[in-house]
């Protein structure tokens, strides 16, 4: 397969992480050309500016873009997130937001008694407006009768191409969709949710859809995780529950993800999820498996299937061997030497 992939390996562990995933990644597909970029934090330190002015423009001739993590303590996290991350999923589309939720062969969950088989989500987040819509403004804010007034923006259009993407996916693995809302308190956004995700059901007849609070859906990951298969929310929503889905991984550090825009019009962006770790980084600890994971999200979602199965395969044989994990998975490997054993289970 040939590809162009911008790399941004961002900030923090971001650095430490994603060349472990290019030279996983490389070994699988010869095809793939990476281009590193040197956006994030140490680049609006510099300039003012999370990205070049023309960033977004130059992403456009790639195929996919591979992103390491944004944010560190010097930049307050409303310009890292905005500066950088957002208005790629803005200006690409990138509606879905795709994220796994597997309990790994060999990895011990905080749940007693709940393996692999039961732990195996796979969430739909809507991933452009909602709650994170950016609608709103401050009044006053210098004063002690300061207002601020954020307004969540629900589209029948924009919940509707995510919804029917999530009956897809159920369609392919059990024909269980689970719709998280919370209608019973909001007059008009979850209710507007509800009646879109029942109208884009009516094309899936197979599909069984069941209607789920949120808070009630919290505690059902936790105490039935074996009854959750596929699971779409709004942008809110599912970016709280996908991390309560990290935990019961067993570590933030193994979360993967893909920002995916589905008629691939527009690059779409795969990272892992546990942010720059300002903590760990520049000291080998981090955990790279989420970074090789979401590329192999990346993987597939350029047509390598038979790759991305085979990077899979090989981080499951990592963590069932359990001898090269870091320390969240209760291991002494550092970040390289993790690498080097998921190149070794490729081989």
């Amino acid at each position: 397969m040939s590809a162009r992939i911008a790399v941004i390996p961002g900030d923090g562990v971001g650095q430490e992480v994603v060349p472990e995933g290019v030279r996983v990644l490389s070994a699988v597909d010869r095809g793939l050309e990476f281009v590193e970029l040197d956006w994030g934090s140490a680049l609006w330190e510099r300039t003012g500016a999370m990205m070049p002015a023309d960033g977004v423009a130059q992403l456009r001739g790639y195929d996919a873009v591979y992103l390491g993590s944004i944010g560190w303590p010097t930049v307050p996290d409303h310009v890292s997130l905005w500066g950088g991350l957002m208005p790629l999923r803005k200006s690409f589309e990138l509606y879905v937001n795709l994220r796994p939720v597997r309990l790994l062969p060999g990895i011990k969950g905080p749940l007693a008694d709940r393996g692999p088989a039961e732990i195996d989500m796979l969430f739909i987040r809507e991933n452009t407006e909602g709650e994170y819509s950016g609608t709103g403004g401050f009044v006053h804010s210098d004063h002690d009768y300061g207002l601020a007034v954020e307004v969540p923006v629900f589209t029948r259009n924009g919940i509707a191409r995510c919804a029917r993407y999530a009956f897809e996916q159920a369609r392919q693995r059990s024909g269980r969709l689970i719709s998280v809302t919370k209608s019973n308190a909001s007059l008009y956004n979850y209710v507007l949710w509800d009646q879109v995700v029942a109208a884009v059901g009516a094309d899936f007849p197979d599909v069984t859809v069941e209607r789920v609070l949120v808070d009630a859906m919290a505690a059902r990951m936790v105490l039935r995780p074996d009854t959750v298969d596929v699971v779409v929310a709004s942008n809110l929503f599912g970016d709280i529950l996908t991390d309560l889905g990290a935990a019961l991984q067993g570590s933030l550090g193994l979360g993967a993800s893909g920002n995916i825009n589905p008629e691939r019009r527009w690059p779409s962006v795969f990272e892992p999820v546990h942010g720059s770790a300002p903590d760990i980084a520049g000291r080998g600890l981090a955990n790279p498996l989420g970074a090789i994971w979401s590329g192999a999200m990346m993987l597939r979602h350029l047509g390598d299937g038979a790759g991305a199965d085979r990077v899979e395969r090989a981080i499951e044989t990592v963590c069932l061997e359990g001898r090269h994990l870091t320390a969240d998975l209760g291991g002494r490997a550092s970040t390289r030497e993790v690498g080097d054993a998921v190149l070794a289970a490729l081989a």
